[in-house]
């Protein structure tokens, strides 16, 4: 994923259902800062000139992250998803990284059941944040809208 794939990136995580965006963590300046602090771990599928899937893919250097892991809804079911997802694991396993977390929000049925079906656990961790900056608010993509 490059800086330059931003517009097309976001306007499919707007297509996804349940989807959460961040006020700031997602706007193109974050996102720009977290590409440049991951040059290499981040990927995009392109199907029919298009991006059709995306995720963002980063590590501290001792645990690595999936964000915003996404596949347009009619190139579901195709293996995207899952060659994306192996992508991301060779680069963290080739940093040396042997753990990799994401979230998936509960009421995300499709997403979890992907986790599941290609062998991710559920942590029996509670995950906790505190909120820095209250304009960082999240927006869940079509909660306010029909499909």
């Amino acid at each position: 994923m490059r800086e330059a794939d931003y517009d097309e990136v976001r306007a499919l995580w707007m297509t996804i259902r349940g989807f959460g965006i961040r006020a700031l963590d997602d706007s193109r300046e974050d996102v720009a800062r977290f590409i440049h602090r991951n040059p290499t771990t981040s990927v995009v599928a392109r199907a029919d000139r298009r991006i059709v899937g995306s995720i963002l893919c980063g590590s501290d250097g001792r645990q690595g992250a999936l964000y915003h892991v996404c596949v347009a809804r009619e190139y579901r079911r195709q293996g995207i998803g899952t060659r994306m997802v192996g992508y991301c694991m060779g680069r963290l396993r080739e940093m040396g990284i042997n753990k990799v977390s994401l979230i998936a929000f509960a009421n995300n049925d499709a997403g979890n059941a992907f986790w599941k079906q290609i062998g991710w656990k559920q942590s029996d961790v509670n995950y906790y944040e505190f909120v820095l900056n209250e304009d960082n608010i999240t927006r869940f993509i079509g909660e306010d809208n029909e499909d």
